[in-house]
């Protein structure tokens, strides 16, 4: 750096020199409008604008393998998602850790051997579970359990997403993460993980804005550095 780049940076300040240093070399200024501010839009996520931004890719998910949600389908704490997308149902049953839904199971999965039978459902939903799992390991070797051979589990992560309020989140892996970790959990199966979102995307939930205030060709471009939301598809082999 010569003394007068030095001393006009000294004089322009850190704000004025990135300004023009944009300016010179051809970058596209921000503009933040009302971006530019500390506390989101929304502290539930959107809830009050409209559709959370990563229910867009937990939807898209869920209806693209709706053939697999059949027969007996074990789902986390309601049946919301198995009678949204399911078809061709035997028995829907759920499992919670609290009885605020009245659960078919009642029990922590971390310790549910005694409760959750094994190879009893043709398909397990953990719809945004997973990141809140403290005892995860053991979690995700129960869920393999319960489900029969030639079974799924279908489970998203969340990524780029705020913390929640009402609940500690203790794994917020990539989907390179969840790739590593799953296979020794989930043996004999075939795993598929992928992520959701762009830096669009993730700046929308951080924000707390709402999915219909963005367009379809916005929240379906794919970056892999902005993984707001991972979806997860383990088959189980025979």
């Amino acid at each position: 750096m010569t003394p007068a780049v030095g001393q006009a940076k000294r004089v322009l300040g850190p704000r004025m020199t990135t300004v023009l240093r944009c300016l010179l070399r051809g970058h596209q200024l921000p503009r933040w409008g009302n971006l530019r501010r500390t506390t989101p839009f929304s502290s539930t996520y959107g809830f009050e604008r409209g559709t959370p931004v990563d229910r867009h890719y937990l939807h898209a998910f869920l209806h693209a393998h709706r053939d697999l949600i059949t027969g007996d389908v074990l789902e986390v704490q309601s049946t919301t998602y198995t009678t949204m997308f399911g078809a061709n149902l035997r028995r829907t049953d759920t499992f919670d850790i609290i009885p605020l839904f009245s659960p078919t199971y009642l029990c922590d999965l971390a310790h549910a051997d005694a409760v959750l039978p094994s190879a009893a459902y043709d398909c397990l939903l953990l719809p945004n579970t997973v990141q809140h799992l403290r005892e995860l390991d053991l979690c995700l070797r129960n869920a393999f359990r319960v489900v029969r051979p030639g079974g799924v589990i279908l489970a998203t992560a969340a990524g780029l997403m705020p913390l929640t309020h009402d609940m500690p989140d203790y794994w917020r892996l990539p989907p390179a993460g969840w790739r590593e970790k799953l296979p020794a959990l989930w043996p004999a199966s075939d795993i598929v993980v992928t992520g959701h979102g762009n830096c669009l995307v993730a700046t929308a939930a951080q924000m707390g804005l709402a999915a219909e205030e963005l367009s379809p060709a916005e929240l379906d471009t794919d970056d892999s550095r902005f993984p707001v939301l991972t979806t997860i598809l383990c088959r189980k082999h025979h």
